[in-house]
């Protein structure tokens, strides 16, 4: 609903000329849309413990349908009347017909609101009627932290590898000199929920136990009560006096007593559960530095937090011998033993599901313990396998509360992240995310939100950031600088994202067995088999899509693009049948404000492109244009990302600079030269260029010198170079005044040319240069990184260097890929080869080679 109200705001502003007697109307639906937003975040914000029961559940779902309703019908109406006809003869008329047509949409969105308002009635009557805003949840068993604890604490000696873990954390809170040893030190666990902190940290207790004076275990929790905890931390330390603690004692008061208490005491404490940064800043006034050699340990989901509480100790999951280890373990007494023949598929299915954590493989394990031995175990163990993908509503009770344990970190996010996380539930199992992809994905989708001094990607980055730290998303491949660049979603996650998107229907994924139930509405669409039975698409529900993404094998199976009235985000990457035709129809969407026609057989933007003028994203990567962009494209004025680096067309269009929202151009041209150069200086938005040319020589000079006539006023990131000798670059005083990173892409000659001398002193913002080679002597390599280091020193910034040679790159990306393999099994192995695979495609198509198919 988040998209809804400001458009209904924006309905009430004068350019739109409603009907006598709708403006009133629509008052009145942004007035109850408002209350209807504050129930619905209220019900989101449900503790899982005490979950709304089944007739909350539907009203929610009642107010979504209806917010998506009138989300299109506003949409409809605003494509309409926003329709501005170029200046011409042909112009005139039609606006003239437009005059006429446009009383007609005015009627029709009348007509549209008062049977929405009749609706929006209906469901208040029912929020009323059943007091929804007052339904008390009801409890259903035990609490989260209960759970937790008891399944973790149960025989923490036979969880594998807790020693190990054990011993270094002990380690890691010992480490230092006699002097660093007197000081208060301060170490934290991270790792995804279930994954056993708590239980090693309980270990590390026990063990640290008799050599502090006074010792304190106490958990936080997701909404934790302060003044309990600091009453409960001062009971457990001064076990003397225990009943000290008085009722108006405030929430200073008690940190007051246990600094008093604490100032002269060698003490231990454990900070279990920790969820918010200000929580722990608060218990940090109560842990006084008193030169004993005091140590605090706290666990956390949260990477974040854990950095804020000291020396961070990240928590993996156990490996597959692990794993298997601990599974035998708890269903046959013995790690040794080895699974029967008739089982061991479906174990190994079972622990791929499980993905290291040991509280899914502790669940499951007692679970099918029971009926080891028994002749239908097969039957039972994949029971319990089936039942571990159908989330919160239909599972096992065991399973039930092991989700609910991992649904807590989704339930702590803000309702934006909710939003970007339930998306993932768009991906197959295992599947690498590009997280350029990913992010654009969100923007396009309406997900990401304005924040003042950034631009949506860089807001969209963060909300990826977040929710690694979080756990909720894990890396699965970084470049040189650590930046995450693919990630995955835990199967775990995956699991429990599915379903709760299921519940919302949110996104409906068709092609596996996620899916219960069809929904009659389909609002995100993910197409992702050819099989015609389990495809079945009712051309009545095409109408309501938001987003469409179909895989290569299920395109044939697409019925017409014609039928998807309101889609605004439409993913046909590597769909091979894509052409030139099925682009002039969706060019009829337009609604669209995504668009990824990665990989696929469109030559030619048509004329028609103009029509998208909502479009926001376009990703043409991989797809070999031939021709030059129509006059037509100037339209696209809310354009942020423009994404062709494989079509080499001429030279920069000159109706660039026309696209003002224009903020991220992949570009690759035949020559560049100093008109290019003027064209895209003076793009009002453009913050991220790169542009390969393809021949430097061609038509100019040897070198292309870049000034200050040349504004590029918001460019902070340039990526350049070309594919033969004859590419060199010069940068003047006052060039490219906001430039922090500079990739370049040239052969060592052309470098060595100019001795190395870029200019690169003249670029006052510089921070990082990366410079790519195709060269593996290293003695080239190394004169190289000289001269261009020489250049970096003149300059104040003293940027960071990095030089690359490109087939070194691609051999790391290999070994990289064969190690993570290790002792996995063997559907993993098709994942590593294809992250290795598409890492070699990236860096060949920067440098242009031509890599033999694998």
């Amino acid at each position: 609903m988040g998209t809804l109200l400001p458009k209904l705001g924006d309905l009430l502003t004068k350019e739109y000329k409603l009907q006598k007697g709708v403006r009133g109307e629509i008052m009145f639906l942004n007035a109850e849309m408002e209350s209807m937003q504050a129930a619905l975040l209220k019900v989101s914000e449900a503790p899982i413990d005490q979950p709304p029961d089944n007739q909350v559940r539907l009203w929610a779902k009642a107010v979504r349908d209806l917010s998506y309703d009138l989300e299109d019908s506003i949409d409809r109406y605003m494509v309409r009347v926003d329709t501005h006809e170029p200046h011409s003869f042909m112009g005139y008329v039609h606006r003239s017909l437009n005059l006429l047509t446009k009383g007609k949409i005015q009627h029709k969105i009348g007509i549209d609101i008062k049977g929405i308002k009749s609706r929006i009635k209906e469901i208040s009557e029912r929020r009323d009627r059943y007091k929804i805003d007052n339904i008390g949840s009801k409890p259903i068993g035990p609490t989260v932290d209960s759970l937790r604890l008891s399944a973790l604490y149960d025989n923490a000696v036979d969880l594998i590898g807790i020693e190990e873990k054990s011993e270094v954390l002990v380690q890691m809170l010992k480490d230092g000199d006699e002097l660093s040893e007197k000081q208060l030190k301060m170490v934290s666990i991270a790792g995804f929920g279930g994954l056993g902190k708590t239980t090693l940290a309980n270990v590390v207790y026990q063990k640290l136990k008799p050599q502090f004076d006074c010792c304190a275990f106490v958990s936080v929790s997701l909404t934790p009560n302060m003044k309990k905890i600091f009453e409960n931390l001062l009971n457990q330390l001064d076990k003397k006096n225990m009943n000290i603690v008085k009722d108006n004692w405030d929430q200073e008061q008690l940190i007051r007593e246990l600094r008093e208490f604490l100032k002269n005491k060698r003490y231990l404490i454990i900070i279990d559960d920790m969820w918010d940064k200000t929580v722990w800043k608060i218990i940090k006034h109560a842990l006084i530095e008193n030169e004993y050699g005091s140590r605090v340990l706290a666990t956390t989901r949260n990477l974040d937090i854990a950095k804020e509480a000291g020396h961070v100790y990240q928590l993996e999951s156990l490996s597959i011998v692990e794993s298997r280890k601990l599974f035998n373990q708890r269903i046959f007494g013995s790690e040794e033993e080895s699974i029967p023949i008739k089982l061991a598929q479906i174990a190994t299915s079972i622990l791929k599901k499980c993905g290291g954590i040991p509280l899914a493989i502790i669940t499951i394990a007692s679970l099918l313990a029971s009926k080891e031995g028994n002749a239908n175990a097969y039957e039972y163990w994949s029971m319990v396998y089936r039942s571990m993908g159908s989330g919160l509503q239909n599972s096992l009770d065991d399973l039930k509360n092991m989700m609910r344990i991992l649904s807590v970190s989704y339930y702590d996010l803000p309702q934006h992240l909710k939003t970007c996380l339930l998306y993932l539930s768009l991906y197959p199992e295992d599947y690498q995310i590009k997280t350029t992809t990913l992010v654009w994905k969100w923007v396009g989708e309406g997900f990401v939100k304005k924040e003042h001094g950034k631009n949506l990607y860089k807001v969209g980055e963060d909300y990826l950031d977040e929710l690694i730290n979080r756990s909720l998303l894990q890396p699965a491949y970084s470049d040189s600088n650590k930046t995450v660049t693919s990630c995955r979603v835990h199967d775990m996650v995956r699991d429990l994202i599915t379903s709760l998107s299921n519940e919302e229907n949110f996104l409906t994924r068709l092609g596996d067995q996620q899916i219960v139930s069809v929904p009659s509405k389909f609002r995100r669409l993910s197409l992702q088999t050819s099989n015609k039975e389990v495809i079945q698409l009712p051309t009545e529900s095409l109408s309501h899509v938001r987003s469409l993404t179909v895989a290569n094998s299920a395109f044939s199976l697409l019925p017409t693009i014609s039928g998807f009235l309101v889609l605004r985000a439409l993913d046909f990457s590597g769909c091979r049948e894509v052409d030139d035709d099925h682009l002039k129809d969706i060019c009829n969407l337009f609604h669209l404000r995504y668009l990824c026609l990665h990989e696929t057989s469109v030559k030619k933007i048509p004329r028609e492109i103009g029509n998208l003028r909502f479009l926001e994203v376009l990703d043409m990567s991989d797809t070999e244009l031939k021709e030059e962009l129509p006059s037509t494209f100037v339209r696209l004025t809310q354009l942020v990302l423009l994404d062709m680096p494989k079509g080499i067309i001429c030279a920069v269009p000159r109706l660039i600079p026309s696209l003002s929202s224009l903020s991220f151009l992949r570009i690759a041209v035949e020559t560049l030269g100093e008109e290019d150069l003027q064209v895209l200086g003076s793009m009002p938005s453009l913050s991220d260029l790169d542009i390969w040319v393809n021949d430097p020589t061609k038509g100019r000079d040897r070198r292309l010198i870049i000034d200050n006539g040349y504004p590029f006023r918001c460019l902070t990131k340039l990526s350049i170079g070309g594919r033969t000798d004859g590419m060199e670059l010069l940068f003047t005083q006052g060039a490219m005044q906001q430039l922090r990173t500079l990739e370049l892409c040239f052969s060592v000659r052309d470098i060595m040319r100019q001795d190395g001398d870029l200019g690169l002193e003249n670029l006052s913002s510089l921070e990082y240069v990366c410079v790519r080679t195709t060269s593996q002597d290293q003695a080239e390599h190394n004169a190289v990184s000289s001269a261009i280091q020489k250049s970096l020193n003149m300059n104040p910034n003293k940027p960071t260097l990095e030089v690359k040679e490109t087939l070194s790159e691609i051999l790391l990306c290999v070994k990289r890929a064969l190690h993570s393999l290790g002792e996995q099994p063997c559907p993993l192995i098709k994942t590593a080869l294809v992250g290795a695979y598409e890492a070699i495609c990236e860096l060949s198509h920067q440098m242009k080679y031509d890599l033999p198919t694998l």
